[in-house]
């Protein structure tokens, strides 16, 4: 059990090279933005599931141990990533859901850093701080093209987000493997 949160994930959560989209959007007179947004529900979903899963397992540990477990958070909605990819031939989709990407994360984060801080002394986790009435605001003024800067915002922090998310993991795992031959002694 303990080693399900490091070992179990049956995928890695894969970067999303914004560059190379935004490049291949502009050679490709847009359409490159469908399959771009398409990726990046996909991995947040994903990564949400993945995300319960191991807050299930950090619980089932604490229960073994007869550790009181924090409560788990709820777990943001799936997104139908077909749905909102094609949607945003209609443009302000594409606001709306780099709006909700960037919501979700936070959300994310801030019961992923409570629910650890819960369940282990030491902090193992840090949220990252999303100015998101900033970039709203950047993306009025410039009529949309600050929407292109936000997108890049957000795709670099899910990207930090994945990369810190797999650090907490092993993290976790360590800290259940200490506790478990520790307390076996």
């Amino acid at each position: 059990m303990q080693a399900t949160a490091a070992e179990s994930k049956p995928y890695a959560d894969r970067k999303l090279w914004f560059s190379m989209w935004f490049l291949s959007a502009i050679v490709t007179f847009g359409l490159a933005f469908f399959p771009m947004f398409h990726r990046l529900l996909e991995s947040r979903n994903r990564h949400f599931s993945h995300d319960a899963e191991v807050e299930e397992t950090v619980t089932d540990y604490l229960k073994s141990k007869g550790k009181q477990p924090p409560s788990l958070s709820p777990l943001p909605p799936q997104r139908n990533a077909k749905a909102w990819a094609i949607s945003i031939i209609l443009i302000i989709p594409a606001f709306i859901i780099t709006y909700i990407l960037s919501r979700d994360l936070l959300l994310h984060e801030r019961n992923q850093e409570a629910f650890l801080a819960a369940a282990f002394p030491r902090r193992i986790f840090m949220t990252q701080s999303i100015p998101i009435k900033t970039y709203v605001l950047i993306t009025i003024f410039t009529l949309g093209v600050g929407g292109i800067y936000w997108l890049y915002k957000v795709v670099n922090l899910y990207n930090a987000h994945f990369k810190a998310q797999a650090q907490v993991e092993v993290e976790i795992a360590r800290v259940m493997e200490e506790e478990t031959d520790g307390g076996s002694m």
